[in-house]
């Protein structure tokens, strides 16, 4: 089991403070991510609407933990939806705030949401924060965060970063696999030992069972709202609208196929609160 770390949060804001969010949502490879990921969340909106007998979206509460700049909060808000929003960098909460939305907008922690009522959220989203989070433990607490403010029969979407893909790309394709073996930061079989400077951890299709085992929450389905897309960005940019168009309608076909998933950039788990 991975002993549970500490980032330091100021390093985290320094980060993205830097870190253009906007500009990364808004290319290609981000819009993809983005176009499959909102596919599968109006699927289970739906599906919310119907099991409470309501054709209105206001009667659906919605929260985004680590909601970043607002890409889904924001849209979700403006389709009507009742969301909260809570982000962690003052910065992304501000240009949140900014955006016109109806969006309930606060600073706070994903690991103790102490400002939120348990049992008040019919869908809720956690996107960010478990890429930052380091060791069972501290996911642990967000993952139980999460699952204390959902409904019972509620639905969790849960978003992590993949090993595969932080060993090819950083590793191999930018070069750096004879320094990250001398300095250990992989294993044998090549699992990701992350540490805090890197801010970002990178999970296994096995890590993320192990989380959902101990904080008792049943998948529904796990996809990738992107697959190949980092990979491949400069390829991407190439394309024509018309061939865009199609990449995506690829991976909205993909996103589920289980002998690709875990090598994606991203995954997106997504849970059930049952009702006993």
């Amino acid at each position: 089991m991975k002993k549970a770390m500490v980032i330091n949060m100021t390093d985290l804001e320094e980060y993205y403070n830097k870190f253009n969010e906007e500009k990364r949502l808004n290319s290609r490879h981000g819009q993809v991510e983005y176009r499959v990921s909102m596919k599968y969340i109006h699927e289970y909106l739906e599906e919310l609407m119907q099991k409470i007998g309501t054709d209105k979206k206001s009667d659906i509460k919605v929260l985004d933990i680590g909601a970043g700049t607002g890409r889904y909060s924001v849209a979700l808000s403006n389709e009507g939806y009742d969301v909260t929003a809570v982000e962690l960098v003052k910065y992304n909460l501000g240009i949140l705030k900014q955006k016109a939305s109806n969006v309930k907008a606060l600073q706070g922690n994903a690991m103790n949401l102490k400002k939120l009522e348990s049992e008040q959220f019919d869908l809720t989203l956690l996107f960010g924060p478990m890429y930052h989070l380091f060791g069972d433990e501290d996911k642990l607490k967000a993952l139980n965060e999460a699952k204390r403010v959902t409904k019972k029969n509620g639905v969790i979407l849960v978003a992590y970063c993949m090993n595969e893909y932080g060993v090819i790309t950083y590793a191999f394709k930018e070069r750096h696999v004879l320094e990250c073996m001398k300095e250990d930061r992989f294993t044998s079989d090549f699992k990701t030992i992350s540490h805090e400077k890197e801010l970002y951890d990178y999970m296994r299709i096995e890590d993320i069972d192990r989380l959902n085992k101990r904080a008792d929450l049943t998948r529904i389905k796990i996809i990738s709202p992107d697959g190949p897309a980092n990979y491949i960005r400069p390829f991407l940019n190439q394309l024509s609208d018309e061939e865009f168009e199609m990449f995506v309608k690829y991976q909205m076909a993909t996103a589920e196929r289980q002998d690709i998933i875990g090598a994606a950039a991203h995954t997106v788990d997504i849970l059930i609160k049952q009702s006993t």
